[in-house]
C-alpha cells in the first residue's frame, strides 16, 4: 500500500498561474495550496500534499453541513480513490471535475470538510493486501449496483451491490422524465436503424439491483436494443438520474413516454443520501462503509 505523505498532481488545464509563496499559488484568479509545474503542452499541473487536496474535495463532493460520520465516510473513501488511482509513470494523477473528484482550491474548503480529512487522517479502505476500489455517487434509490454490472469489469465481492434502505430523502430518490421519441431518435442516432422513428420504449432486461441492462427502442422498422448504459450517456445523466427505471408509461399517441425512477447516478458503492441517513440515525462511519463495502478493512497509513 502507498503513504499518505506522496505529492498529489492534479492537472488544472490551461490558464495563468502566479506564485505567492508559502506553498500558495493562483491560477485563472483562484488560491490553491502547493505549488505548481507547466507542462510541455502549457497545462497547469497542482503539486499539493493528498491531505490538503482532499480539503477541497470532501467539501466539493458532500455538503459540508452534513453530520460528521457521513463526511469522515467520504474523506476516507476520496483518499482510497487517489491512492488506488495515482501512477507515478504519468505526469499527473487526477483531473479536478466529475471524471475523477470535483477539487476547487481554498475557496471551495470548509471547516466541515477539513475536520472531517483531520480525523481519518491517512485512513483507507484496505481488501486484501491492497486498496478497495472505491465508487460513490448521489443516490442508489435503494439498492446499490454491482460495478461488474455497470461497467462490465471483473466482479468484485465488495462492490456486488446491496439493499440500501437509507437514501429516501435524496431529492432524487423518486423521479419522473418525459422523453419526447423525436428526441430520442435524435440522440441515439447509430444505435437505430438509419431514418428510422422512433415509436415507443420499453425495458428489455433488468440486472440484480433492477436497474435497466438494456431497453427496447421500437420503431417503424423494427426493435433495436440499446444497452442501458449507452442510453443514459445518449438522452443525458441529468435527464435520465439513474438506471433504475420502475416503469414506462406508454403514450405513443402524445409521442412520449412517461419514465418512473429512482436515484441519481451510476450508484455503485458508496450512497451518498445513504451515508447521509445512516449519520442521522446515529451510526458511525466505520458502520456506514461496512454496509457499502463489505468485507474491507478500514487502515492506517504511515
Amino acid at each position: 500500500m502507498g503513504s499518505q505523505r506522496q505529492a498529489l498532481r492534479v492537472l488544472l488545464g490551461h490558464g495563468d498561474a502566479a506564485p505567492l509563496g508559502n506553498d500558495r499559488f493562483t491560477f485563472d484568479g483562484r488560491l490553491y495550496r502547493g505549488t505548481f509545474a507547466r507542462r510541455d503542452d502549457g497545462t497547469i499541473v497542482n503539486v499539493l500534499p493528498l491531505e490538503e487536496y482532499l480539503y477541497s474535495v470532501v467539501s466539493q463532493e458532500m455538503p459540508p453541513s452534513w453530520p460528521d460520520a457521513a463526511l469522515q465516510g467520504q474523506a476516507i473513501c476520496a483518499r482510497t480513490y487517489v491512492l488506488q488511482r495515482s501512477d507515478p509513470r504519468r505526469t499527473y494523477d487526477l483531473v479536478p471535475s466529475q471524471l475523477d473528484q470535483m477539487y476547487g482550491g481554498v475557496a471551495s474548503e470548509s471547516p466541515g470538510g477539513i475536520a472531517a480529512v483531520d480525523a481519518t487522517q491517512g485512513s483507507v479502505l484496505a481488501f486484501g493486501s491492497g486498496f478497495a476500489s472505491v465508487a460513490y455517487s448521489s443516490c442508489c434509490g435503494g439498492h446499490t449496483e454491482s460495478s461488474a454490472d455497470a461497467w462490465g469489469n471483473a466482479a468484485l465481492p465488495y462492490l456486488s451491490g446491496v439493499v440500501c434502505p437509507w437514501c429516501s430523502d435524496s431529492p432524487n430518490y423518486r423521479w419522473q422524465r418525459s422523453l419526447a421519441f423525436d428526441t430520442l431518435g435524435e440522440r441515439l442516432g447509430r444505435a437505430l436503424p438509419p431514418r428510422a422513428r422512433v415509436q415507443d420504449l420499453r425495458i428489455d432486461a433488468r440486472d440484480a439491483s433492477g436497474r435497466a441492462r438494456s431497453i427496447a427502442i421500437v420503431t417503424d422498422l423494427g426493435d433495436a436494443l440499446v444497452p442501458g448504459s449507452l442510453f443514459r450517456r445518449s438522452v443525458g445523466a441529468r435527464v435520465v438520474p439513474s438506471l433504475l427505471i420502475g416503469s414506462v408509461a406508454h403514450a405513443p399517441e402524445a409521442g412520449s413516454a412517461l419514465l418512473e425512477g429512482t436515484g441519481l447516478g451510476h450508484g455503485v458503492g458508496l450512497c451518498q443520501w445513504g451515508a447521509h441517513g445512516m449519520a442521522l440515525a446515529g451510526r458511525a462511519m466505520s458502520e456506514i462503509l461496512s454496509l457499502y463495502f463489505p468485507g474491507t478493512d478500514i487502515q492506517h497509513l504511515s
